[in-house]
């Protein structure tokens, strides 16, 4: 690889730099804060979370693995050791996918269901308190609205592919 060329660098603006700073730092405390909340309440992380909710909402609370990864931004070794996990404690199990057995499912247990379901209240709580109630209502829809657009971008430049 060749290094970057200087000249050719369009450096940020003080305005875009104080932006982007902005968004560094909320990247990096959010999901730590969120991730805080559901340990102390929950026993959960915040992938742990949303790798239960992927569950919850699938068809039968069955999905492939594969998918589910995509799901929740992780390569999948990496989520094949968090389900690994959650199978230990009895929140999770794989089975073969009878349509291909090429692939695994990762399917939500009984147990999975409940802890969720105690889960979920304190978490959209905290949700609540640390974003949602402290915007404007336009404010959150445009939040929404530039959220998608960037994981739109990160989707066309294949960064998010696990």
């Amino acid at each position: 690889m060749e290094p970057y060329d200087d000249r050719e660098a369009r450096w940020l603006s003080s305005d875009e730099l104080a932006a982007w700073r902005a968004v560094t730092l909320l990247v990096a405390r959010l999901p730590a804060a969120l991730d805080q909340q559901l340990q102390r309440d929950s026993y959960l992380s915040v992938v742990e979370y949303h790798v239960l909710v992927g569950l919850a909402e699938a068809p039968d609370r069955r999905i492939r693995m594969s998918v589910l990864a995509a799901l929740a931004g992780l390569e999948l070794s990496r989520l094949s050791h968090l389900v690994k996990r959650l199978e230990r404690r009895g929140l999770v199990y794989r089975e073969p996918d009878p349509a291909n057995g090429r692939y695994t499912l990762a399917v939500l247990t009984d147990e999975g269901a409940r802890c969720l379901a105690a889960a979920a209240p304190g978490h959209v709580a905290e949700v609540r308190r640390l974003v949602v109630d402290v915007l404007a209502p336009e404010d959150l829809t445009a939040f929404g609205a530039i959220a998608t657009t960037l994981n739109e971008r990160l989707d066309e430049c294949g960064e998010d592919q696990p």
